[in-house]
Formats: C-alpha cells, sequence, structure tokens
C-alpha cells in the first residue's frame, strides 16, 4: 500500500512489498498498523483496491463511505474501490487492537466467476457478523490463503506461477462464499436486473445528471417502471438512489480533499453553491463546511 497526497489527502494505492507484481496480498491487521504512519491510520483514506478483513478477536469500530461497523469476533468487512475508510479504531481515535487477517486484491486479480459478481460490484453489503459456522469456515478459508501467499514468498518458476494460480482460484472461492452469504439488509427481489442495470450506469453517470428520466431512457424503461424496480429492490425511489450516490461522494471528496466546496458543487453538476450547500444539507443533515471539519 502507498500513501499519496498531501495535507488532510490520503491515498492508498495497491503496492505489495513482498510481490511487486502480484495483485493479492495476505497480511495481519497487526502488520498493516505497524506499515501505516499513526497520523494516516487515524484518518480518512480511500483505496484503489478491494479489501477483506476478517475479526478474530477484539474490538474497535471501522468507518466505510461515513457509516460506522462495530468490529468484534466474527467481523466481516469488504471495501471495494474508491470507498472511503477509517480503520478499525478504539477509544481515542487509536487503531484498535484487533486479530484480524486482512486480503488485499486488485479488481483483476479474482477469477471471472459469473457467482462471485455480486460480491465484487461496487454497491454490495459492506458488513456482515457472521455466525459460529460461517466464522470457522472464513477462518479456514483465510488461513488456507494465508500459507499460500506465505509460500508464494520464496516460490520460483513454475512453481511461483501455480502458486498464483492457485491464490485467485482460493481467492474466487472466498468470493463466492462471500456472494452467497444471507444479506444483512435483506429485501424482496434485491437481484432485479433493472435495479442492477440502474446501478451501473448511475456509477457511470451520477456526475452529469440526476434526472430519473434520463436514467429511464438510458435503460429503455419509463420512470415510473425504473421507480418500481428500485423500490422492489431496495425500498428507495430512483430519486433517492440517485440523491443518495450523489451526496456519497461529495462526502467522499470533502473528507478526502482539499478542493473548496464551490468546486465540488460544479464537479458533481450543481451551477450554484447555494444549491449545492442545500443539496447537501438535506441529505446528510449537515452543512459541507461542517461535515468537513467534523471528518478533519
Amino acid at each position: 500500500m502507498v500513501e499519496t497526497g498531501q495535507h488532510d489527502v490520503v491515498d492508498i494505492a495497491y503496492d505489495n512489498p513482498d510481490r511487486l507484481h502480484t495483485g493479492i496480498e495476505v497480511l495481519t491487521f497487526d502488520a498493516l498498523r505497524s506499515r501505516l504512519k499513526s497520523s494516516v491510520a487515524r484518518r480518512p483514506s480511500r483505496l484503489d483496491f478491494h479489501q477483506l478483513l476478517l475479526v478474530r478477536g477484539g474490538e474497535g469500530t471501522a468507518m466505510v463511505d461515513f457509516v460506522t461497523h462495530p468490529c468484534a469476533s466474527g467481523t466481516l468487512l469488504h471495501l471495494r474501490p474508491g470507498q472511503v475508510q477509517r480503520l478499525p479504531h478504539g477509544p481515542g481515535g487509536h487503531p484498535a487492537e484487533l486479530d484480524a487477517v486482512l486480503v488485499l486484491f486488485t479488481a483483476d486479480f479474482p477469477p471471472l466467476l459469473p457467482s462471485a459478481r455480486s460480491a465484487l460490484d461496487g454497491f454490495g453489503p459492506v458488513a456482515w457478523h457472521l455466525s459460529p459456522g460461517d466464522h470457522a469456515a472464513f477462518d479456514r478459508a483465510t488461513t488456507e490463503l494465508a500459507a499460500e501467499y506465505a509460500t508464494l514468498q520464496t516460490a520460483r518458476g513454475a512453481t511461483a506461477e501455480l502458486t498464483g494460480a492457485l491464490l485467485r482460484q482460493l481467492l474466487g472461492a472466498l468470493l463466492i462464499r462471500i456472494a452467497r452469504l444471507p444479506d444483512p439488509a435483506p429485501h424482496p427481489a434485491r437481484g432485479n436486473e433493472l435495479h442492477f442495470a440502474f446501478r451501473r450506469e448511475l456509477e457511470r453517470s451520477f456526475a452529469t445528471t440526476r434526472s430519473v428520466e434520463d436514467y429511464a431512457a438510458r435503460l429503455g424503461y419509463s420512470p415510473r417502471t425504473l421507480t418500481r424496480a428500485c423500490l422492489a429492490a431496495t425500498g428507495r425511489t430512483a430519486k433517492q438512489l440517485v440523491d443518495a450516490r450523489v451526496a456519497l461522494q461529495a462526502q467522499r471528496l470533502l473528507a478526502h480533499t482539499d478542493l473548496p466546496v464551490a468546486a465540488i458543487g460544479r464537479i458533481l453538476g450543481f451551477t450554484e453553491p447555494t444549491n449545492f450547500g442545500k443539496f447537501f444539507t438535506r441529505e446528510t443533515g449537515r452543512p459541507p463546511g461542517t461535515f468537513r471539519r467534523t471528518q478533519r
């Protein structure tokens, strides 16, 4: 992991110090904590890779995209590229004392498995509290990954290539396990295809349009049909999902960059700073400046 940026900006880019050209790294939470400066570990950071964290013991509180998640034995977190996090911390904001394993991997490292697609998309669940049986299964799976990753450190030639292939398949199996976990916030028809198509289009276009009519036209449906699909999948209307995505990006930029508030508003399609301020306050309950100060 490489830290870039200045002042309060912390970008965490994938960089494996053990195997420079390997798209996966398995390490303990203690190892990660010792690698990062304490000032970085306590501040919001944005990843450009996937991060799985399985807690085996200890307690702490993590933040992912400005939602807090208690961490204890059996907690599983999955962060996707682009999400803003604060590492699990304890009282006083210091990094938590956790017995936990992390699996870091680039988006192109896992094998192409349709059954694992839901575990990799940008709007899947972030946190689960595993049952004892699931926790034991994930513990075994991550232990095997860690063992094979350790083997990779000294492997050469054909052995290294085979070990890398095995790591891909073991990661694929782990992602399938995640895909079949019960949804922590289940809702009827969560997997309907129109909803997923809309969310993918929303990821591409939220900075250029907040119009439900635009999204519906691009997908070849009426706005009413699109809204029904979103309500069935999430309990929220298409307009609510659009506004929530724009507000999330605004939060990420406010917490993670030194851009002026007005510039962030322009990036997200607001021609007037006052309109952006009203929108952000309505969506989050706090003005942009107040939100930024609390994150710093």
